[in-house]
């Protein structure tokens, strides 16, 4: 398919080469940080000829893709270049993936090691498998190289293992799935399907009018969906969560003056709102050194 890109991606990793090569070399250690594989185990190597090396992922619904393969690395006395070139099959149906080759190269910098990868495949399943590999397996297969390329960059300069940061992102965006399914209902039901009455009685003391309360809600409740639909979306929230806290204070204390007794009933602002500040302070703490195929850089220079 025309417009077909070979996936690269490169990332600074402040280590040794040996540590790096290490930990991208030992199928064990390799396994531990990659998201593209499951399981990998060299085979007995013959004097002369490639490692040679079976590899398996796990797709789901108790089914793995098992393929073969063969690595060749070299080292450039005269720069310190280190590069691992390999070659991969598959005789497995549910692969799209038929044949492949690429590289990891190990160029040392000043206070760094450059490490990049690249390579490419060819497809099964004719123009159907080309359209399915160009729109889709093509692109999530790059974006998980990324990624395992940041873990393994927090891992090496912090020593946080890829298992510790794959429990800190899903902690994160059950929190984030959370807050947006929260403040998505609490902006359609109550005020632009429904406009509850109490919600229109509490926004009537606070502005002091009853007239235009209905129309000051609904713009309201879409606020509220924008800001769900924002927890979705893929950046940063460590600062949201903190101006989200303090939302909920100044949320809590306008219930309080607007209606004090909600505060005795069983559904309840406190209860409610404490319980969002505590899953925002559990955001906070689990938002940092996350990490993200934004971090490494995808395109090589021309």
């Amino acid at each position: 398919m025309k417009g077909k890109k070979p996936i690269y991606v490169s990332a600074e990793m402040n280590t040794t080469m040996e540590k790096l090569w290490v930990y991208t070399q030992e199928p064990d250690i390799h396994t531990e940080w990659d998201a593209r594989f499951t399981e990998i185990s060299y085979l007995k190597k013959k004097e002369g000829e490639p490692q040679k090396f079976l590899y398996k992922t796990k797709i789901g619904l108790g089914l793995e893709i098992a393929g073969e393969g063969e690595s060749i690395g070299e080292i450039r006395k005269e720069t310190g270049e280190r590069i691992s070139s390999l070659k991969f099959w598959t005789d497995n149906k549910l692969s799209l993936i038929q044949i492949g080759r690429g590289y990891w190269k190990y160029t040392p910098r000043k206070e760094h090691i450059h490490f990049e990868t690249q390579y490419d495949y060819d497809t099964r399943f004719g123009r159907i498998g080309n359209v399915i590999d160009f729109y889709m397996f093509r692109p999530l297969l790059g974006w998980a190289t990324a990624w395992s390329f940041d873990a393994l960059k927090l891992w090496l300069e912090k020593g946080l293992h890829p298992r510790l940061l794959i429990r800190r992102t899903m902690t994160y965006w059950l929190v984030c799935f959370l807050f947006a399914f929260v403040w998505m209902y609490q902006g359609i039901v109550p005020k632009l399907v429904f406009t509850h009455s109490e919600e229109v009685k509490m926004l009537s003391v606070i502005i002091g009018s009853t007239e235009y309360s209905i129309f000051v809600l609904k713009i309201i409740g879409l606020l509220e969906i924008i800001f769900g639909a924002i927890w979705l979306l893929p950046f940063p929230k460590r600062k949201v969560f903190i101006v989200h806290i303090f939302m909920l204070i100044a949320l809590t204390i306008a219930a309080g003056f607007t209606n004090i007794v909600s505060f005795t009933e069983p559904f309840n602002p406190i209860t409610l709102n404490v319980l969002l500040m505590g899953l925002s302070i559990v955001g906070y703490i689990n938002s940092s050194d996350l990490p993200s195929a934004k971090n490494c850089k995808r395109k090589r220079k021309e």
